[in-house]
């Protein structure tokens, strides 16, 4: 035989707090401190630490979808450890030109800090105007792969 329960709102009609305990306790969001974060401003000492490991403070803004992060290589690293590079087989030596590509180094942009001895032929993404200029200067070459930007 099925027994038909009765629904727990009409169980508690008529009892005077309908199962929250003291007439007090069931009110509204007062008697646990506000809704949400609410006291946790400037001056909101009640909620402060809770709010410290969030994002509650401080201003976060957009992030920029094509923003091209540069990492960057100087010419005095190239020459200096250009023998460390062919051992590593980031670089190789053919006839008197020395071949690298500094995308194999996790670099995007050749820079002109150094001096350049040594005729190389370096495959960058990005250069600087004066880094080309040095590079050619000593008898090297720069193959540029990368849109350039007026601001090189």
């Amino acid at each position: 035989m099925v027994i038909n329960k009765r629904s727990k709102l009409s169980r508690q009609r008529g009892t005077h707090t309908h199962g929250w305990g003291s007439k007090k306790k069931h009110r509204g969001a007062g008697n646990r401190g506000g809704r949400g974060n609410a006291g946790s401003g400037k001056r909101g000492d009640a909620k402060k630490p809770g709010n410290w490991s969030g994002r509650y403070f401080g201003k976060y803004g957009f992030n920029k979808v094509n923003k091209v992060i540069f990492n960057p290589i100087n010419i005095r690293i190239l020459e200096d450890n250009i023998d460390r590079f062919i051992a590593e087989s980031k670089a190789k030596k053919e006839g008197e030109f020395y071949l690298m590509d500094i995308s194999d180094l996790n670099c995007n942009k050749l820079l002109a800090t150094g001096k350049a001895t040594k005729k190389m032929k370096i495959t960058a993404k990005y250069a600087s105007k004066s880094a080309i200029e040095k590079i050619k200067s000593a008898g090297g070459e720069v193959i540029l792969t990368g849109a350039q930007d007026k601001k090189n």
